[in-house]
């Protein structure tokens, strides 16, 4: 066979991913504080973006106000000017004045008091567990070695104060002698808060317990002799082991529960997150008004100004200049287009999820109703990944609370009524069992099973098992109350 060029037309649909198009979705799946960033950095980068002028009313008061100065300072300047009153404090004569503070070397700003540093340079944070540490290890009387692999320790302490690096691992990182480690360990197992720097739990208890001396030897042995059955709550053969009986074991089951198992916790910087919605849900008599969120975002249009120059240049003579200033204008352009896009598909969404949820902005959780990503995406005539991208780290404040718009979509649970039940209520519900069970007798997942199929609901154990584990909530025999 021959080999030969040949030419043929053939017609396709497929996907490009324009600039534009990808613009669009990048702008889509961000927050509105990571919105407001984004736009402040274009307003920065490209010069042909400004923010809205004020409206031309506005600019308009403002130019009738500006020729009234002007007509009015006109007219001062026409008339005679007054005769100027001689100002007192030009018959001082400061020559004189500093005159001797000149001739003893006296600088007259010796006594005034000046910042070094602006204020902003003087703020600071509130010390955290590192620094809280650290501190402490440099006011103590260790040697400098020790106080060299104090501080690589110091640096391998999570926020619940525990040391998550081995000995061999903390020697072989200088080198350093595994004598000094092990005294390292001890200066920092010493400071406070007490617990800090022990390799698991146990040992953080024993610490605790060593430093409050308390006067219970089988606190202790129960800590360090039987701690894989306290662990597990065999209290029963913890208390033949001691010899001693149940009464006496829960005071010093007691005195266990109250040391602290995350001591480093005290030392914690975390701080609140405040959340802005992006959505507000108003109820206006018997219907619900959808408004976005656009406190603080800049309104853009592109500056006029590079508009007209572009107009008045010569594209032969001038073309670099012309061809970035059409590059950055369509930049521009594209932008504002994806912004109002990203605008029309939130109001969207937000739209479909209230003409679904109406029930449950009604009446409440109970009748919150199943729903999916392809529901919504059907009903706006909207690809399923759009609308991912829409409720993607978005907030929705409703008249029942703040809630992300992912917390809408949930999948459903068949019922005899006919109708599936959202999965949030069946969780709701199995939270109220729990929380109103006898703690001698906790609901197993068999058990809570058997109540929700006897209200109709079809529900599988290992689903109410899973259900339970998403709400952080133990089993049974954890929950069980032995005392």
């Amino acid at each position: 066979m021959a080999l030969e060029q040949k030419l043929h037309l053939k017609l396709s649909q497929k996907l490009i991913m324009t600039p534009s198009l990808q613009q669009a979705i990048k702008l889509l799946q961000l927050s509105k504080l990571e919105l407001q960033e984004v736009l402040n950095q274009e307003l920065l980068e490209n010069p042909l973006l400004e923010e809205s002028a004020e409206e031309a009313k506005q600019e308009e008061a403002e130019a009738e106000a500006q020729e009234k100065t002007q007509t009015e300072e006109e007219a001062k300047a026409a008339e005679p000017a007054p005769e100027k009153e001689k100002d007192s404090f030009d018959e001082i004569d400061y020559d004189a004045y500093f005159q001797d503070y000149i001739e003893y070397g006296y600088n007259p700003r010796m006594g005034e008091d000046h910042e070094e540093f602006p204020i902003e340079n003087t703020l600071t944070r509130p010390p955290n567990l590192t620094d809280h540490l650290a501190w402490q290890l440099g006011m103590s009387d260790c040697s400098p070695a020790v106080k060299e692999i104090g501080a690589f320790i110091i640096g391998n302490i999570d926020e619940d104060g525990y040391l998550r690096a081995t000995s061999d691992e903390i020697a072989a990182a200088g080198p350093y002698d595994p004598a000094d480690v092990e005294k390292a360990i001890s200066a920092i197992q010493s400071l406070d808060p007490i617990g800090v720097g022990a390799r698991d739990l146990r040992e953080c208890l024993l610490l605790q317990l060593e430093f409050l001396e308390v006067d219970n030897p089988m606190v202790e042995s129960i800590v360090r002799d039987h701690w894989d059955m306290f662990m597990q709550r065999h209290f029963v053969q913890i208390a033949k082991a001691l010899a001693i009986d149940m009464k006496t074991l829960e005071g010093v089951v007691e005195i266990i529960k109250h040391l602290d198992p995350k001591p480093g916790r005290k030392y914690s910087n975390e701080r609140a997150i405040y959340v802005e919605p992006d959505v507000y849900i108003q109820k206006v008599g018997d219907e619900y008004i959808i408004v976005l969120n656009e406190d603080g975002m800049p309104k853009l249009r592109i500056n006029g100004s590079y508009r007209n120059m572009l107009h008045s240049m010569d594209s032969k003579s001038d073309g670099e200049t012309v061809n970035y200033i059409k590059d950055k204008i369509r930049s521009a352009v594209w932008l504002i287009k994806s912004l109002d896009q990203r605008q029309r598909t939130i109001y969207k969404v937000a739209e479909s999820i209230v003409k679904h949820q109406r029930e449950f902005l009604e009446k409440g959780i109970d009748f919150l109703r199943p729903l999916v990503l392809r529901d919504v995406a059907d009903d706006i005539q909207m690809h399923e990944s759009t609308v991912s991208r829409v409720v993607s780290n978005k907030y929705m404040h409703t008249p029942r609370g703040l809630f992300l718009m992912k917390y809408f979509f949930h999948s459903g649970i068949d019922s005899d009524t006919g109708e599936d039940i959202s999965s949030l209520t069946v969780k709701k519900k199995i939270q109220g069992f729990i929380d109103g069970e006898d703690p001698r007798k906790p609901l197993s997942d068999s058990k809570i099973m058997k109540i929700l199929n006897d209200e109709g609901i079809n529900i599988a154990r290992r689903t109410v098992a899973k259900y339970r584990d998403e709400l952080n909530i133990p089993s049974s025999t954890d929950r069980k109350q032995i005392f």
